[in-house]
């Protein structure tokens, strides 16, 4: 028996060339080195240029990721941009992308759901190329997050950083069952109830203005490993697999803390996980596939390995995907 899957076929990544470190920050508000790496993991962040967008490092990352696949753009018909950073309020920064590139057919558009994006966009574009209506999507995770933090307040400016990643699918028909390449299962979630909990405090409709990024951080913490697990358990019933079956584990990185105490409730190994939140800091949508991009490349995640993403965002939203690569 045979299954249309959507199979991975190429991963790419993009970071602003400006690091700022810890130490740098610590000069720009009432914070240490110490003070961050203990509470978050986090070294050091990218930032991004004046004038430099959320869809140039977009398609930046879509470039690299089509490389990757010995594809060329002609050959995409779907866009799907995760981002709560758009370019514009509208159009959508998805359309800019298609646009650079030079696509005249198929679909692109945006979505939006913080940091869990990577994952409800990677699960959408497969609704899509599993319906038959679509053969191969690039889907992205870009973000600017710098130009929406406070940077007087030292709880929420150390955690984030700006990048993006992207990962091309084609539609395959691939061996039924856990054998055969490609998205395995995806779950999502959405409970409304916790917007106070991790929001901007401005947009079009409510203010006028872009607003700032506000956190609290310890009720997001306290919810996160539980609402984390629990979607991940929600693949291994769909797939009959267990934590001890995956070779690879790829969370969101937005706080070290949360990725050891989700990997320690679910009995997957240390040396399984991917971790890059150290140099990258929390990039919110773009932080799974640029994680996924460093695991590529330097030979970690490879051909046959049953890989698990999961991320949270703001909302709250999460959700898990399986796949094999």
């Amino acid at each position: 028996m045979v299954t249309l899957r959507s199979v991975v076929r190429g991963v790419g990544s993009y970071l602003p060339a400006r690091v700022l470190t810890n130490a740098e920050l610590s000069t720009l508000v009432d914070t240490s080195d110490e003070w961050i790496v203990q509470r978050s993991g986090i070294r050091e962040r990218h930032i991004a240029a004046e004038g430099e967008t959320t869809s140039d490092l977009g398609l930046a990352a879509a470039r690299a990721a089509l490389a990757a696949a010995g594809m060329d753009a002609q050959d995409i018909d779907l866009i799907v941009l995760a981002t709560s950073t758009p370019d514009r309020t509208f159009p959508a920064s998805a359309t800019t992308i298609q646009d650079r590139l030079g696509i005249r057919h198929g679909a692109a558009f945006d979505l939006q759901a913080v940091c869990s994006g990577f994952v409800f966009a990677l699960s959408t574009a497969d609704k899509f190329l599993r319906s038959g209506s679509h053969k191969r999507a690039l889907v992205i995770g870009a973000e600017t997050f710098s130009r929406i933090l406070d940077w007087t307040d030292r709880t929420t400016c150390v955690l984030f950083g700006d990048g993006a990643g992207a990962v091309v699918l084609e539609a395959q028909e691939q061996p039924d069952g856990l054998a055969g390449r490609g998205i395995l299962t995806t779950h999502l979630r959405s409970d409304g109830r916790h917007t106070a909990k991790l929001y901007v405090d401005g947009g079009p409709s409510l203010t006028q203005t872009v607003g700032h990024l506000r956190m609290e951080g310890r009720e997001v913490f306290k919810h996160a490993v539980g609402m984390i697990t629990d979607v991940m358990n929600d693949a291994y019933a769909a797939t009959g697999t267990t934590s001890d079956d995956l070779d690879w584990f790829v969370p969101h990185q937005a706080n070290k803390r949360i990725i050891d105490a989700s990997a320690e409730k679910l009995k997957i190994a240390p040396e399984k996980v991917v971790i890059t939140v150290d140099r990258h800091g929390n990039t919110s949508a773009a932080s799974i596939p640029l994680a996924l991009d460093v695991a590529v490349r330097d030979g970690r995640i490879r051909e046959g390995h049953l890989v698990m993403l999961e991320a949270m965002g703001g909302g709250f939203t999460w959700g898990s995907a399986l796949i094999r690569w």
